[in-house]
């Protein structure tokens, strides 16, 4: 492969992650109208998103096998397809049991266009011999602030749910279209020979656990984080609602800095010094007085989480002889699991304790890192990463 299709290929997954942010915060941004247009119950409305889950863990594994028949080239391009027009069930859908079943076509088609397309990145990157996996991760949380800002946007007007989906579908799949011209030939990756999933090797289990705790700490805090200081620190709505943003501000400026901070520290000492960093900003956070130094905190965890999860699929797609798409199926299985049990998990121990108890918990899972570290290097191509 010469470096003028790798730049190519680096393009087109560069928009396909975009796209992939895009049509997430697009139903993200109409949750609310939906369950008005069907009179759910939080409870209901609850119930329904778990078809997200349902159609999501199954498809990971299932993922990985896809690519080492086919390739990550056909696998993305038709799951980004499935992603963009599942939109349009969930405006279809008349009501709670039909909304589900839209929600689990949606989470599998979404959980395979993640594995797809972080295996031909991981391709890509081992191509080029340095680290650009932070950088596609970059622009999946940019097309999610720009999603959710549009559909913030075309929700004041009142535009109906259906218009939305519909055309957003359209304009989505003609984008994925134009952008997927330059991904690399399915060849690259496909391994037609081998079958089942990836085997459980000792790299691939301290990966999932670092996996399961980072991503089950982002789900968290990204669902708690505006109780947290209404509740604790009795910010107002606006406040509140602040937190998050500006820790999904300092994941996204962390991720554009995360390759050029990883060709200099190394994927090791990055990986402890985001898990110390995060882990200190959460408890700062948490022993915080007000809700403008908890501010300052939660910065300071969004910064530190940025780098982890491109860490971990770099490394999970170097681990071992299965290929790159079975390993970070196998890795993303478990982190999926993490960022769906962690909110009710914390709801959980907030009902038996107190949120800001049931929060320090997620400072605990923060700081595996440091103990998980060696996991990014211990892989056969890691030299040129360190």
């Amino acid at each position: 492969m010469n470096e003028a299709s790798l730049r190519a290929a680096r393009l087109s997954v560069i928009a396909v992650f975009f796209l992939h942010g895009v049509v997430f915060s697009t139903w993200v941004s109409r949750i609310p109208a939906i369950q008005e247009a069907l009179a759910l119950k939080p409870a209901v409305l609850g119930l329904a998103l778990l078809g997200v889950a349902m159609g999501s863990v199954p498809a990971l594994p299932v993922t990985g096998v896809l690519i080492s028949r086919y390739g990550s080239r056909p696998v993305t391009i038709w799951s980004s397809y499935a992603f963009c027009f599942s939109l349009i069930g969930l405006a279809l859908a008349p009501s709670a049991m039909l909304l589900t079943l839209a929600l689990v076509f949606y989470g599998a088609a979404a959980g395979v266009m993640d594995v797809s397309m972080n295996s031909h990145g991981a391709v890509i990157e081992g191509s080029m011999g340095k680290p650009i996996m932070a950088m596609f991760h970059a622009f999946f949380s940019l097309g999610g602030m720009a999603g959710a800002a549009v559909g913030g946007l075309i929700a004041k007007l009142g535009v109906p749910v259906f218009t939305h989906f519909a055309g957003a579908a359209v304009i989505f799949a003609a984008a994925t279209a134009v952008s997927v011209g330059g991904m690399l030939p399915a060849a690259v990756d496909r391994v037609p020979h081998q079958s089942g999933f990836a085997k459980l090797t000792r790299p691939l289990l301290a990966l999932g656990i670092l996996s399961f705790c980072f991503l089950l700490s982002e789900g968290a805090v990204a669902d708690w984080t505006a109780i947290y200081l209404r509740d604790a620190l009795n910010a107002n709505a606006g406040t509140a609602a602040l937190g998050y943003a500006v820790f999904s501000a300092m994941m996204t400026l962390g991720r554009f800095l995360g390759d050029w901070l990883t060709a200099k520290l190394g994927p090791l000492r990055l990986l402890r010094a985001g898990s110390i960093l995060a882990a200190c900003g959460l408890s700062g956070a948490l022993l915080a007085p007000t809700p403008p130094i908890a501010m300052v905190g939660l910065a300071a965890v969004g910064a530190g989480f940025s780098v982890i999860v491109p860490l971990i699929f770099s490394a999970a797609s170097r681990a071992g002889g299965e290929g790159a798409g079975k390993n970070i199926a196998a890795v993303s299985t478990t982190g999926y699991f993490g960022f769906l049990v962690g909110p009710p998990l914390i709801g959980f121990l907030a009902g038996a304790y107190t949120l800001r108890t049931a929060l320090w918990l997620l400072v605990a899972f923060s700081l595996m890192g440091t103990f998980l570290a060696r996991s990014v290097n211990n892989t056969r191509a890691a030299s040129h990463l360190s």
